[in-house]
């Protein structure tokens, strides 16, 4: 029992040190997080900024690991959040069974409402993976959904065997169990293995744009969709999890904040894949700064 104690003990302060905050209860009423990429300091921002304009007195920590985040939203050192539905059920809970949109949703927010953090109502953002090719290569090759990229591949292979059509997929893509291969079976295609290029999932999108990809894995809501003139390939067969952003927040503090799923829930019905898509655009493509995006946003949406 004491080395749990001092197991716990060492966590917690690993979780201080990370968040940068000693800080006493009640030094803010609200501590919002956020994780480490673009459309994460983008919603951490907006929500900061919008619930400080309701009169609450908000600490935004974001910039965190996925991790991180989640250990210290469970441990009370953060308060709200935003997560997707796919993260809690694959990383959270290791849960692997094919769910619906509205299933995922059910499924983590009574899993979550055990352990005292309250799934509010989801936006319409959903940042799951995709497939993705240039525009120019779809209306060429007549791409519009994963099947047509099936028959395609199967085509190029049958043609001309020695022509090599290239997907670039990030490292832990092409080998995880729900990953390259088990899309290739439900979808009836097979890349040789000298086909799969394995790289940083930011440079797929590079790779994408500058023609030395067929193919790459992405994320449906990333600016580079749009700042690279790509077309996502729609996955008619529903291989890939929702991943649908939802604020989350832990019960004390709606407890004592009465209004405050209210306000949340009227934020997240105005976000949806193309809105942040654009929003990641914005500061990933034409470099305008996060906050600035954020304040933009909530505007022109009347809720700031």
């Amino acid at each position: 029992m004491q080395y749990l104690s001092q197991t716990a003990s060492r966590i917690a302060a690993l979780l201080a040190v990370t968040l940068g905050f000693m800080a006493p209860a009640g030094a803010a009423d609200l501590v919002v997080g956020g994780k480490n990429f673009t459309e994460q300091l983008i919603l951490s921002s907006m929500t900061q900024q919008y619930l400080s304009a309701k009169g609450y007195t908000v600490d935004l920590k974001n910039g965190l690991g996925t991790t991180i985040m989640r250990q210290a939203l469970e441990s009370g050192q953060i308060d709200i959040v935003w997560d997707y539905t796919g993260t809690a059920l694959i990383v959270y809970n290791k849960i692997d069974e094919k769910l619906g949109q509205d299933q995922s949703y059910e499924r983590v927010k009574q899993l979550d409402a055990a352990r005292n953090l309250i799934w509010l109502k989801p936006s319409a953002l959903n940042n799951t993976y995709a497939l993705a090719v240039p525009q120019k290569r779809a209306e060429e090759e007549g791409l519009n959904t994963i099947e047509d990229l099936a028959n395609r591949i199967n085509q190029s292979h049958q043609q001309n065997p020695d022509k090599k059509y290239l997907i670039g997929v990030d490292f832990e893509f092409a080998s995880r169990p729900d990953g390259l291969e088990p899309l290739q079976a439900l979808y009836g295609f097979a890349f040789d293995r000298s086909e799969v290029k394995q790289m940083d999932a930011g440079l797929v999108y590079t790779a994408l744009h500058n023609e030395q990809l067929n193919v790459g894995l992405t994320y449906s809501s990333d600016g580079r969709v749009q700042g690279f003139n790509l077309k996502l390939l729609e996955d008619s067969k529903g291989f890939f999890p929702f991943y649908s952003a939802t604020p989350i927040v832990r019960k004390e503090i709606l407890d004592a904040n009465p209004q405050l799923a209210e306000q949340l829930n009227a934020l997240s019905a105005k976000i949806d894949t193309a809105k942040m898509t654009e929003m990641n655009k914005k500061v990933d493509i034409d470099q305008l700064p996060i906050a600035q995006v954020a304040a933009d946003f909530l505007r022109a949406e009347g809720l700031l």
